[in-house]
């Protein structure tokens, strides 16, 4: 189902109105547009907004990501790397059994069921999460370990999703059959996003009309997600390692000097309106969530969801105490309470295939979790950095 022209542009008329009110109010733009949303639902246009899996990951998602990637620079990325690759890929498998094993014992789901769940709620959602802390102007290195640490966590969290999806669908679950898998899950996805980056950068290179960058970096993002998927490889991957690669050697010449700003400003504003809808949607379709019905297993999935992150963060960065990656106890409870839950757990939810007895639930749970995060974890993070002291001077 498209999105309606009209209720496109209340959608966005709404999200300027709750920009600018968020500003005044110091609250979470997040936390504004779910609350906005929210109150959308009662109007008549709120039949028409769609939610799927095709409008969250295929359309919304990769510009996110890629515009996110593009931001990142190289060398700061890369010094935190071991740390947050350590979080990220070990992390998401052992948050994602915690919360599994939470949900087949305690709410009686079946293994295949509590095992997509436990997967598609582990990761943090990076959309969420660099919102917030842009919003809140960070300390520089937290910022760049919360929002390198979402990104990979969420391509894993992707790659761990689509795994089990071969499993619940009668795919070969050997040992052999599933490393074959994760090694192309992810290779493919380094190829396709490093194949089409290096075309895009090859072309730009001849160019210093700014709109044609903008084109040709708008059709990296999607080119690299959609070459990525077309071979059952990750998308979000593959975008973030487009993203990295723009962001990084296209600034050394391929792209223009003297368009870099502007390059860089037009992914705000794609960035801007992609966050807008999504949340604004999140909003608009959570009150119509029969939460009262599963009660239970929401309050367990949510209570293993902290206990979970807790688990993937605390004992795996010990590891690094004694190395100049250490980070101290304000580091790890922003990274514990920080792990908001969004579009992603949305997006991947709606993919949980009609084979799997506790589709249903496994969505309404997500909606839940995702509603946790969003007013509870968004609306203490900012006095939380703030007593902690973690916010930069002009904040």
């Amino acid at each position: 189902m498209a999105l309606p022209v009209e209720t496109l542009g209340l959608l966005l008329f709404v999200a300027c109105l709750v920009a600018i009110l968020s500003r005044r109010l110091r609250l979470p733009y997040s936390v504004g547009l779910v609350a906005a949303g929210l109150t959308l639902s009662i109007a008549p246009l709120s039949s028409e907004v769609p939610l799927g899996r095709d409008l969250l990951f295929n359309l919304l998602l990769p510009p996110l990501v890629f515009e996110a990637a593009l931001q990142l620079e190289w060398k700061r990325f890369g010094r935190e790397l071991p740390l947050t690759a350590t979080l990220a890929f070990f992390g998401v498998p052992v948050a994602a059994t915690i919360i599994a094993v939470s949900m087949h014992f305690g709410a009686d789901w079946s293994w295949i069921g509590a095992g997509l769940f436990g997967m598609l709620i582990a990761a943090t959602d990076p959309v969420s999460v660099i919102a917030a802390f842009k919003e809140q102007k960070a300390d520089p290195r937290l910022s760049m370990v919360v929002e390198s640490e979402s990104l990979l966590n969420d391509g894993v969290a992707a790659v761990g999703f689509a795994i089990l999806v071969g499993i619940a669908v009668g795919q070969d679950a050997t040992p052999v059959a599933l490393l074959s898998s994760l090694a192309w899950t992810v290779l493919g996805a380094l190829f396709a996003g490093a194949i089409v980056a290096g075309f895009i950068l090859l072309i730009a290179g001849r160019t210093e009309d700014h709109l044609v960058e903008f084109t040709l970096t708008t059709i990296a993002a999607f080119a690299s997600f959609m070459l990525a998927e077309h071979f059952h490889a990750s998308g979000v991957l593959a975008v973030l390692t487009a993203g990295l690669i723009v962001g990084n050697v296209g600034w050394r010449g391929a792209i223009s000097e003297g368009a870099r700003d502007h390059v860089t400003s037009y992914w705000e504003y794609v960035a801007f309106l992609a966050n807008s809808v999504i949340f604004l949607v999140i909003g608009i379709h959570e009150a119509h969530q029969p939460f009262a019905l599963l009660s239970w297993p929401i309050a367990i999935a949510v209570v293993a969801t902290l206990i979970a992150r807790l688990f993937s963060i605390i004992p795996l960065s010990i590891l690094f105490q004694r190395s100049r990656l250490r980070i101290d106890r304000r580091f790890k409870t922003v990274l514990v309470w920080g792990g908001f839950r969004g579009a992603l757990a949305l997006a991947l939810a709606l993919a949980v295939p009609e084979a799997v007895p506790e589709r249903l639930q496994i969505i309404v749970t997500a909606f839940a979790v995702v509603a946790f995060s969003v007013f509870v974890q968004g609306l203490t993070m900012p006095p939380l950095l703030r007593r902690l002291g973690l916010l930069t001077a002009n904040s």
